[in-house]
């Protein structure tokens, strides 16, 4: 059986000249040369929001199949056997993540908090590890539990399927978020669909955290629960 080509899907403020040395996805694409078919469809100085341009690749690979990795460019792929890891775990789940939540509750505010005041969910839910920090290895481990778990819920800095089975399903981000619940909205619609979340373990450094709190994630917020009812 032939391995499948991987696409990895980013958007980035920087301009394409400056992606692969100013930002973490940028410097590790460089090692990973060796990687066969392997593929990446950069948004280049974009202002839209995430769910405009991965549905765009999505739909490009209407003509040209791929495992699409939607990833945020903060990201350091640390784990030199990724790829092969990446194809392994879409053999047991349908949609694959490195960070999620086994459960969902009503008004969940995102995949590891139970409510707008940033609860965490205990223990027994969780699922994953994610390296933070400016380089690797990296400053700390944020271990939430095992890796290899069936989830409801999954954190968007890196979230990948095969293109086939997004169009199947008909599954694509909704555009009327930005940057904020497109990947809680994206998980739900795939738990409505019946298709298969899990998580994997494949090491990455995340540079980043999230925006909890803002404005803008407040809206976003409010938008989402008036879709999903909760």
């Amino acid at each position: 059986m032939s391995r499948p080509k991987i696409r990895l899907v980013c958007a980035t403020r920087e301009t394409q000249e400056s992606f692969l040395n100013n930002t973490a996805l940028g410097r590790s694409c460089k090692l990973y040369s060796f990687v066969p078919d392997l593929e990446l469809r950069l948004f280049a100085e974009n202002s839209v929001g995430l769910p405009q341009i991965y549905n765009q690749a999505i739909n490009e690979a209407r003509e040209k199949p791929a495992i699409l990795v939607f990833i945020h460019d903060d990201v350091y792929l640390s784990d030199f056997y990724w790829s092969d890891h990446l194809i392994k775990g879409l053999e047991q789940f349908q949609i694959l993540g490195l960070a999620g939540n086994k459960r969902r509750v009503p008004r969940q505010p995102a995949w590891a908090f139970v409510d707008d005041k940033f609860t965490w969910d205990a223990r027994e839910h969780l699922s994953g590890i994610v390296g933070h920090g400016t380089g690797f290895p990296c400053g700390n481990l944020s271990f939430f539990g095992p890796s290899g778990q069936e989830v409801k819920l999954l954190d968007g800095l890196f979230v990948a399927s095969h293109s086939q089975t997004l169009l199947d399903h008909g599954i694509y981000f909704d555009e009327s978020f930005d940057f904020h619940f497109y990947d809680l909205d994206f998980c739900r619609q795939a738990e409505a669909k019946g298709v298969t979340m899990g998580t994997y373990p494949i090491s990455v450094v995340h540079e980043s955290g999230g925006a909890f709190g803002t404005p803008s994630w407040r809206l976003a917020y409010e938008k989402y629960l008036q879709k999903w009812g909760d």
